[in-house]
């Protein structure tokens, strides 16, 4: 028997079935479960240790570096679920590694987005704190996401991009048989205005909670669809992956070079050679 405030099986946590001694500190966040095995397959081993509902987890280690991904599933509920477990269990670091939908002339199918906040239009982040309450990319995170992504060749943009909780009509989709109201007419263009680079659904809730309980988090994303030119296509996935795992191995070194050098922030002067 558990609190039912804080519910538990045993030592494991309530949804991820995961118990502390199962993760890394570093955990990479797909929406997707199907992803978890592809982001493991550039591991140099791998486990799975928990699968429960939308929720899959595996641990092992990239290039020396201890390393874990967990599915969040689709939207902010599931995903604010998983990093509230995954901080329970030992979790510092969480990098989305996404599909988004780019809104603007210059993103196509199969670039990357490196995000450096969301615009909260999710539901979810809303229920932990007010909604002027800016969802930021930790910069450390950002900026190993952006050495992975020079370091591997791969075409990616930098900035904001927005979460919602429709992937249809919150999207400025039309909805089924034809259900539409006029404040969607404007959802792209004003966000396009604002130079918002894309949608997605998750990335809001994961910066959100992980500033509020003080941990880092980032997100990197393929852009699957392109609604400047109405084109949609699976591409850009693998990248994305590569970047992140690349991202954690960056970040590991970083996090030593603070260690030695007794700082509590990256600055560049610490890896000057």
């Amino acid at each position: 028997m558990s609190s039912a405030e804080r519910p538990r099986l045993g030592e494991r946590v309530y949804h991820l079935m995961l118990k502390p001694g199962d993760i890394a500190p570093y955990v990479l966040l797909p929406g997707d479960p199907e992803r978890v095995p592809k982001i493991a397959e550039f591991w140099d081993e791998s486990k799975e240790v928990a699968r429960h509902r939308e929720y899959v987890t595996y641990t092992g280690r990239y290039k020396g570096t201890e390393i874990s991904a967990t599915s969040t599933g689709i939207g902010g509920p599931s995903a604010a679920i998983a990093v509230e477990e995954l901080a329970q269990v030992g979790a510092k670091t969480l990098i989305r590694v996404g599909s988004t939908g780019s809104i603007q002339k210059d993103i196509t199918v199969g670039d990357l987005i490196i995000a450096t906040g969301a615009v909260r239009l999710d539901g979810t982040s809303k229920q932990y704190v007010r909604a002027e309450y800016p969802a930021l990319a930790n910069y450390e995170v950002v900026l190993a996401l952006i050495e992975a992504a020079e370091s591997l060749g791969v075409k990616y943009h930098l900035g904001i991009i927005a979460s919602t909780d429709s992937f249809y009509t919150g999207q400025g989709r039309p909805s089924f048989s034809g259900y539409w109201q006029s404040w969607m007419n404007n959802i792209i263009p004003d966000l396009r205005s604002a130079k918002v680079l894309s949608f997605e659904m998750e990335a809001a809730t994961i910066l959100t909670l992980a500033n509020l309980f003080g941990l880092r988090a980032g997100c990197i994303c393929a852009v699957f669809a392109d609604r400047v030119r109405n084109i949609f296509s699976i591409e850009g996935e693998i990248d994305a992956i590569k970047v992140a795992n690349e991202s954690v191995k960056i970040l590991s070194e970083w996090d030593e070079a603070k260690r030695k050098a007794n700082k509590k922030y990256f600055h560049p002067s610490l890896i000057k050679k």
